[in-house]
């Protein structure tokens, strides 16, 4: 008998790549039986080195931005998604230090985000936009908000020891958000579902020739990835407890995340939606200029393996 392939996930501590945690554990426990293929989730500190180990072949697929894996499958490196890992899930934390009150009183200060190619920097942008600031880097003319990239790992620490507010807070996937909240020195401003509903964020990539090689290694995975998302869904006590020993946080504050409120994220609809996707991509190239050409979905997304693990 062929010797089982070892595939290799990436993700980040994260509550959106929860289900990647509720997978290892089930098979940590052997609650699931994986037959096709035995699975290692490598955590990486910031996307930087998502995106590097994905385009070497460090790892095998990744829990990753859906803007950063369009812009990695238009440079030629050959992934495919397969699955939202969640949809919602992220928040705009505002520095107590920096008395903010309402989306002018950004203007002049630092905001942290994760990446530039994210969905936090496209939701912060279009608010921003919105009331007629124009967010950019330091130097940059017109610019009004001043956007720098950090890793979510270190983003408590920077508003925490901020004494003065000269960062203005940041926008980030929980629990990073809801850990600076439960320390005392954040305060939510608003929540990404209320800009945007349901709306993708992570995805999960598998590099192409691995999928071409391990098609039932693959699904499996997947049909594993969907059932955790269900699970997360139906019993979140426990979903916690998981995650606090997959993410490095509190038990109380995941918990929080996946119950305060309900959908805060929402893990029971992994299913790719494709025009979800087309609207990220339209929006960073003719409002944010953040990207340049359009890529073929319909070549990106591969739906056989979500349909065939029933994902909605």
């Amino acid at each position: 008998m062929a010797e089982k392939p070892l595939i290799r996930i990436g993700h980040i501590k994260i509550t959106d790549h929860l289900i990647l945690g509720v997978s290892k554990s089930k098979m940590m426990t052997n609650e699931e039986k994986f037959d096709h293929c035995s699975l290692e989730t490598v955590a990486k500190m910031g996307w930087n080195e998502i995106a590097d180990a994905l385009t070497e072949g460090s790892i095998d697929g990744a829990f990753v931005l859906a803007p950063t894996a369009m812009d990695l499958f238009k440079s030629g490196v050959g992934i495919k998604l397969l699955l939202f890992t969640h949809k919602s899930g992220s928040i705009l934390v505002k520095n107590k230090a920096a008395n903010i009150q309402k989306i002018e009183d950004f203007s002049g200060k630092i905001v942290l985000i994760p990446y530039q190619l994210s969905i936090h920097n496209m939701l912060f942008h279009k608010i921003l936009s919105e009331k007629g600031l124009n967010p950019g880097r330091s130097g940059e003319a017109g610019v009004d908000v001043f956007l720098e990239v950090m890793a979510p790992a270190m983003m408590n620490d920077a508003i925490k020891y901020d004494d003065e507010g000269e960062i203005a807070g940041f926008i980030v996937a929980e629990p990073i958000g809801s850990q600076a909240i439960s320390g005392g020195y954040g305060e939510e401003f608003c929540l990404s579902r209320d800009l945007w509903p349901d709306h993708p964020c992570c995805v999960f990539v598998v590099r192409s020739d691995v999928v071409a090689k391990y098609p039932d290694a693959i699904q499996e995975i997947t049909n594993s990835l969907v059932r955790s998302g269900q699970f997360i869904h139906e019993a979140p006590e426990a979903a916690s407890e998981i995650g606090s020993l997959f993410l490095s946080q509190d038990k109380g504050v995941i918990e929080k995340v996946l119950k305060d409120p309900r959908q805060r994220i929402s893990t029971h609809e992994l299913r790719p939606v494709i025009q979800d996707l087309e609207a990220i991509q339209e929006y960073m190239i003719s409002k944010m200029h953040v990207m340049r050409d359009k890529i073929d979905m319909e070549k990106f997304v591969d739906f056989r393996f979500a349909d065939a693990a029933g994902a909605k």
